[in-house]
C-alpha cells in the first residue's frame, strides 16, 4: 500500500513543489497535536494557476481544481513541518475560500476539489468537518483559498 506522500506525489501533485516558508508568519503552526495550516492559494511552483472571479473570469470546474492544488500545497507545507503525511492522524476541518461573483452560491462545489484531494491521500482519516465562503476577493486575485486543521498522532512532535 502507498505511502500518503506517496499519493499525494501519485495524484500529480510532487512533494518538491513547495511554495517559499513565509516571513510574516508560521506556514504551519503546531499547539501540542493540532496542526494550524495558514492558508495556500494555487501555486504551481512560482506560478498562480487560477485568478479571478468565479464563475465569470474561472469556471467552477477550473476553480474546483484550484481548490485541490491548494488542499495539495497546504498538505505539502505540513508535511514540511512534520516530517511525513504518515506523521497525521486525521484531517480535522478544512475551510474555503471562493473568490465568488456576488450571485454566485456554488462555493461548496468549488471546495469539493480540496475535500476529494484529501479523501484521495487519507481515506477515512481524510473527513473533515468544512466551511465554504464565498469573498469579494482574495489574496493575488487568486479564485480560491484553503486552509486546514489537522491532528498528529500521539507519537508526533
Amino acid at each position: 500500500m502507498a505511502s500518503r506522500d506517496d499519493r499525494l506525489e501519485q495524484l500529480g501533485y510532487p512533494l518538491d513543489r513547495i511554495n517559499p516558508e513565509a516571513k510574516m508568519y508560521a506556514a504551519v503552526r503546531l499547539d501540542g497535536n493540532v496542526v494550524y495550516a495558514s492558508g495556500y492559494v494555487p501555486f504551481d511552483g512560482d506560478r498562480l494557476t487560477s485568478k479571478g472571479k468565479v464563475p465569470s473570469e474561472v469556471s467552477r470546474e477550473e476553480a474546483t481544481a484550484a481548490a485541490a492544488l491548494c488542499a495539495a500545497n497546504v498538505l505539502r507545507a505540513v508535511r514540511r513541518s512534520v516530517g511525513s503525511l504518515e506523521r497525521i492522524a486525521y484531517v480535522i476541518r478544512i475551510t474555503g475560500y471562493v473568490n465568488s461573483d456576488p450571485d454566485f452560491t456554488d462555493q461548496h462545489l468549488v471546495m469539493h476539489g480540496a475535500s476529494q484531494l484529501v479523501l484521495d491521500v487519507f481515506g477515512e482519516a481524510g473527513r473533515h468537518a468544512r466551511t465554504a465562503l464565498g469573498m469579494a476577493q482574495l489574496p493575488l486575485g487568486s479564485s480560491v483559498e484553503v486552509e486546514m486543521i489537522l491532528r498528529c498522532k500521539e507519537d508526533a512532535p
